[in-house]
C-alpha cells in the first residue's frame, strides 16, 4: 500500500503528465476546413484526404459544412466561427464566390492564411486554390458528349449553382467547348438544382417534357447527375445520353449498367490532402502557386477498373 508521501508524489506526477499532455494538444497547429456540405460522398472523400494529412503532419484539422449547398448564410456563420477560434490557417470551399469577401478580409487582417479548395473565390486573398481545372474537365465532358451523340442534336445541362466557381466553370467549360468545337449541337436548356438530388430530378423531368427529342444531358456534380438519372428512370425515357461529374456509388453503378455513359472524376482525397499541406506551408510564409491542380480523369465502363482511375473514385 502507498504511504502518504508516495501517494502525493504519484498524484503530482499524474497532474504533471496531464498538464503536459494538455499543453502538447494546445500547441498542435489548428486548421479548420469549411466545405460546401456533407450531403455528397465527394465531401466525405475530401475529409478523408484532410484527415490523412493531419495525421501525417501532426496538426489538428476539423471539417464541417452546411446541410445543403444552398445554405450560403449558414456557411458564412461557420466561416465566422472558425475565424473566432484564431486558427493557424483556414481551408474554405466557397458556395458563393463573392459572399465571403468581408470575412476573408478579416482573416487577412488577422494574419490567418486562407486556402481555397474545390471552389475558388473572386479575391486575391487566398494564398492558393486547390482545385480541379473545371473549365478543362467540363470541356472534356462536352467532347465526349459530342462523340457519343454523333456530333449533332440537342443537349441540356443540370448544374449545381451559378454562384460558386465550380458551378460557373463547369457550365462555361461545357457550353464554350460545344460552341467552339461542335457547332451542330444545340444547348437547349441550362437549369440549376443546388446540387440536390430531388430538386435536380424535378428539373430534369421538366427538361425532358419540353424537349422530347433531347439527345444528351450533362449533370455537373454528384447530386445533379443522380437527379438526372432518377428523372430518366422515373419517366421511362430512352435514347438520352447522360454524362456525370464526380463519383460515388450511384454513378459508378449507373456506368457499369449503361444508364450513364461516363463521368469526369476529380481527386477528392487529393484535394483534402493538398489543402492541409498548403495551409501548413502558408503558416510558414512559403510562397505557393496561385492554383494547385488536383487533376481529373474521364471514366466509363471501359476503364472504371483501371488502377489509375479506380484510385481516384470513391463510394
Amino acid at each position: 500500500m502507498l504511504n502518504r508521501r508516495s501517494l502525493m508524489a504519484a498524484l503530482a506526477a499524474g497532474t504533471l503528465l496531464a498538464t503536459s499532455s494538455l499543453a502538447m494538444a494546445q500547441d498542435k497547429m489548428y486548421i479548420p476546413l469549411v466545405s460546401k456540405g456533407f450531403q455528397h460522398q465527394f465531401w466525405q472523400a475530401v475529409k478523408a484526404g484532410a484527415d490523412k494529412a493531419a495525421t501525417e503532419f501532426g496538426v489538428e484539422v476539423t471539417f464541417e459544412g452546411p446541410d445543403t449547398e444552398a445554405q450560403v448564410d449558414k456557411q458564412m456563420d461557420m466561416l465566422a466561427a472558425a475565424l473566432a477560434k484564431k486558427p493557424a490557417a483556414i481551408g474554405f470551399a466557397a458556395l458563393d464566390s463573392q459572399a465571403a469577401t468581408p470575412l476573408l478580409k478579416q482573416a487577412q487582417d488577422a494574419g490567418i492564411p486562407i486556402i481555397a479548395f474545390d471552389s475558388g473565390v473572386d479575391s486575391d486573398i487566398p494564398a492558393t486554390t486547390v482545385t480541379t481545372d473545371n473549365l478543362a474537365a467540363a470541356g472534356m465532358a462536352a467532347d465526349k458528349m459530342a462523340e457519343l451523340i454523333g456530333g449533332a442534336g440537342k443537349v441540356a445541362l443540370v448544374v449545381h449553382d451559378q454562384t460558386s466557381r465550380t458551378g460557373i466553370d463547369r457550365r462555361d467549360g461545357f457550353v464554350n467547348r460545344m460552341k467552339e468545337g461542335h457547332p451542330d449541337i444545340e444547348i437547349v436548356d441550362i437549369q440549376y438544382g443546388a446540387g440536390d438530388q430531388l430538386q435536380s430530378t424535378e428539373i430534369t423531368k421538366a427538361i425532358l417534357t419540353a424537349n422530347p427529342d433531347l439527345k444528351g444531358i450533362f449533370g455537373a456534380n454528384e447530386g445533379s447527375a443522380i437527379g438526372v438519372l432518377n428523372a430518366i428512370k422515373e419517366t421511362g425515357t430512352t435514347g438520352v445520353t447522360v454524362i456525370g461529374y464526380d463519383s460515388g456509388t450511384v454513378q459508378k453503378e449507373a456506368i457499369r449498367s449503361g444508364a450513364m455513359a461516363g463521368a469526369i472524376t476529380q481527386n477528392p482525397v487529393g484535394i483534402g490532402y493538398e489543402t492541409v499541406k498548403a495551409a501548413i506551408a502558408a503558416t510558414k510564409g512559403e510562397t505557393l502557386a496561385k492554383t494547385i491542380d488536383s487533376g481529373f480523369k474521364w471514366y466509363d465502363k471501359t476503364n472504371i477498373d483501371d488502377p489509375e482511375v479506380a484510385a481516384v473514385l470513391y463510394d
